[in-house]
C-alpha cells in the first residue's frame, strides 16, 4: 500500500470514529411521576393495614375509659383531666413551658416518665403533642391514645417497641 493512501484510509478511519453520535432513544418513557414498584407498593398496603389496625385498637381501649374523648390533630384521642389556668393566655408559638411526660402501653405499663423544658415551635417532643399544645393553658394535664404512626412509629425507642400505640399522659407546668 502506497504512503498517501495509507494516510488518506487512516484519516478516514479516525473521522469515522470521532464522529458523534446522535441522540440515543430512550428505552423506557418517562413518566409524569415517581416510579413505585411492586414491593414498595406491597409495603405501602402494608402499613395501610397496620394503621387501621391500630385506629381499632385505639377505639377500643379507649371506649372502655368514662371521661370523653375528643380526636385531635395527628389522629389522637384526647381528654383534658384537668383544665390548668384558664385565666392565663393559651399557650403559644415561642412559648417555653416544662411538660411531664408518661408514656404507657395500651395495657398501662409505664414505659417512660420524663420531665423536659420545650420551646413550643421548635420541635423539641413528639409532633402529636407540638400540634396539639396550643390547645391547653399551664397546669393542664392531659390524656392521649396515639396511635404508633403518630408516637414513636416503626423505629420505637429503647424503651418504647415498634408499632406500638400508647397512652401519654401529659402535665403542662
Amino acid at each position: 500500500m502506497r504512503t498517501g493512501t495509507w494516510i488518506v484510509c487512516c484519516l478516514a478511519a479516525l473521522m469515522v470514529s470521532c464522529a458523534q453520535q446522535g441522540p440515543q432513544r430512550p428505552t423506557q418513557r418517562k413518566s409524569s411521576g415517581p416510579q413505585v414498584d411492586s414491593a414498595q407498593l406491597a409495603l405501602m398496603a402494608l402499613n395501610q393495614q397496620l394503621a387501621e389496625s391500630a385506629d381499632e385498637q385505639i377505639y377500643r381501649a379507649m371506649q372502655t375509659q368514662e371521661e370523653p374523648y375528643a380526636l385531635y390533630e395527628g389522629g389522637a384521642w384526647v381528654t383534658i383531666l384537668h383544665k390548668g389556668n384558664t385565666h392565663a393566655d393559651r399557650l403559644k408559638q415561642g412559648d417555653e413551658c416544662v411538660i411531664h411526660l408518661q408514656v404507657l402501653s395500651l395495657a398501662g405499663k409505664l414505659y417512660q416518665d420524663t420531665q423536659q423544658t420545650i420551646c413550643i415551635g421548635k420541635h423539641e417532643t413528639l409532633a402529636v403533642i407540638e400540634e396539639n399544645i396550643p390547645e391547653w393553658h399551664r397546669g393542664a394535664r392531659v390524656q392521649m391514645y396515639v396511635p404508633w404512626y403518630s408516637a414513636f412509629g416503626i423505629q420505637g425507642t429503647a424503651q418504647i417497641p415498634p408499632y406500638e400505640n400508647v397512652i401519654i399522659v401529659l402535665d403542662i407546668r
